[in-house]
């Protein structure tokens, strides 16, 4: 059983809890962006959240490749593995977006959303919304996706089910009674999911999207518009760290909490101050543009990309002056170029970001 009397909150989880309810109370109150910035946000943080989050467990997709792939989600059937797990991450953060209030944290929920996320993959049919069935230690691995080591041991398939149906007991138990801060329950959940690993592949994809569904729950309505997937990317050292030594002491009489609190907190603080840092760019962007530039920027935002062609339709101004505007604005670091001659588009400068292809971990 979890027993919440063994988390010690220090002063310095307080002070990062009073700082991302402190933001949670902002943006509830002011409502912060028009619909379409709030729109070109999350279409620019779901990019980055699947681009890191597939990375985490190996894939080798950049968030161009990411972009381009969920421009064409139609398509049935995807030619690798990493574009089959991109798709069912998209799948399942687009269901999370527009339907959290209606998915509670049930142990029948949480299978129905691992058979979506491995929706895609025919290699994963045979155990889609299923509990493990055979060990599965989570690995480390090199660049060329050589295993290199185990990270640590997970519960056993016959000891998983039992696990299971307690942790989401206690929970849903906790975010009910509210004896403990909401931010802390869904740490220890996450935690204590990863150390179970209840499903045979997909458990770190899943454990992400249950924290986006918990954290929205929870009232935290910020959350799809700044990418806490892409902090873990960034921070894999220490996100291993952490679990790794709490995870250690998961089972003990006295387990320590601290080391993967502190990392959760700390990731959900940085979450916040990327998207006050957006925010502030957006609105001191918009507000120094000329009228044309600021249509061309609009436009991409909202679309993800625009060409010239799709320019000169929208503001009915020459080619020649919208070129200008164009290298105004990839000169100002707001738009970064794509392509060659007329076959060019042009993205904002923030979705570029991550091309990491270095060595990966599993989770």
């Amino acid at each position: 059983m979890i027993v919440s009397e063994n988390i010690r909150i220090t002063p310095e989880i307080l002070k990062l809890v009073a700082r991302i309810d402190e933001f949670k109370g902002a943006w509830q109150a002011l409502g912060r962006l028009a619909p379409d910035r709030l729109t070109a946000l999350r279409r620019v943080a779901t990019i980055e959240s699947v681009g890191s989050s597939t990375r985490i467990e190996g894939s080798r997709l950049s968030d161009l490749e990411v972009d381009r792939l969920l421009s064409n989600l139609q398509v049935t059937a995807f030619s690798s593995r990493d574009e089959q797990e991109v798709a069912g991450y998209a799948e399942l953060m687009e269901l999370m977006f527009s339907s959290w209030p209606d998915i509670p944290l049930t142990e029948n929920h949480i299978k129905q959303l691992h058979q979506i996320l491995l929706g895609h993959s025919k290699k994963d049919a045979w155990h889609r919304g299923k509990y493990k069935t055979h060990p599965n230690n989570v690995a480390a691995f090199d660049e060329y996706g050589r295993q290199v080591g185990i990270v640590f041991q997970t519960a056993s398939p016959l000891d998983t089910p039992r696990l299971m149906s307690e942790l989401v007991f206690w929970t849903t138990d906790q975010l009910r009674l509210s004896g403990l801060h909401p931010l802390l329950v869904i740490a220890v959940f996450v935690v204590v999911f990863l150390e179970i690993h209840p499903f045979q592949d997909g458990n770190g994809r899943l454990s992400r999207i249950l924290t986006t569904l918990l954290l929205l729950q929870a009232g935290y309505a910020y959350v799809p518009y700044s990418s806490l997937e892409s902090i873990v990317e960034r921070n894999k050292e220490g996100y291993y760290q952490a679990l790794r030594r709490t995870q250690a002491t998961i089972r003990s009489q006295r387990p320590d909490w601290q080391p993967w609190l502190l990392f959760f907190l700390r990731s959900l603080a940085e979450q916040v101050r990327r998207l006050e840092q957006k925010i502030e760019r957006e609105v001191r962007v918009l507000a120094n543009l000329p009228e044309l530039s600021a249509q061309i920027v609009e436009f991409a935002r909202e679309h993800g990309r625009i060409t010239m062609a799709q320019a000169i339709k929208l503001t009915g101004s020459s080619r020649n002056t919208l070129k200008q505007h164009f290298r105004d604005l990839v000169a100002g670091g707001v738009l970064a170029r794509h392509g060659k001659g007329r076959g060019a588009w042009y993205a904002m400068e923030v979705s570029t970001m991550s091309r990491n292809h270095g060595g990966e971990e599993r989770v």
